[in-house]
């Protein structure tokens, strides 16, 4: 059950994290997201996001090597994705409607494995 949890967190951390390239600018988000940042503000509000993605990314990653913040990081990564799976039914087009759907799988594979490692061995 030990290699369940630890492989799932890796496999979250990885997916979450893949946005913090955008951190680097304007050109990076619109390769990534398919979408051009010409407001300076969204640009800003953007970069920020994919610096929150990543330290959260960074957060699941590190817990797959320390069991002390296994349940604090499953949870975040739960609270953050399945924020999203809310918010993203008020704009359901393809773009969000693919990652909702990335965040429910990994969100049901992250539930199994906060259970997993929850549960006394």
């Amino acid at each position: 059950m030990e290699i369940a949890v630890v492989v799932i967190l890796l496999v979250a951390g990885l997916i979450n994290g893949l946005p913090v390239i955008g951190v680097a600018g304007a050109g990076r988000l619109a390769r990534l997201y398919g979408l051009t940042m010409a407001d300076p503000d969204l640009l800003v509000l953007m970069r920020h996001r994919a610096l929150l993605l990543g330290l959260l990314g960074a957060a699941l990653v590190g817990a797959a090597f320390v069991p002390g913040w296994r349940a604090p990081a499953m949870v975040a990564g739960l609270v953050s994705m399945l924020a999203f799976v809310v918010l993203a039914r008020a704009a359901p087009g393809p773009k969000i409607r693919t990652t909702a759907i990335v965040d429910v799988a990994l969100s049901a594979a992250l539930a199994v494995a906060l259970v997993l490692h929850l549960l006394p061995h």
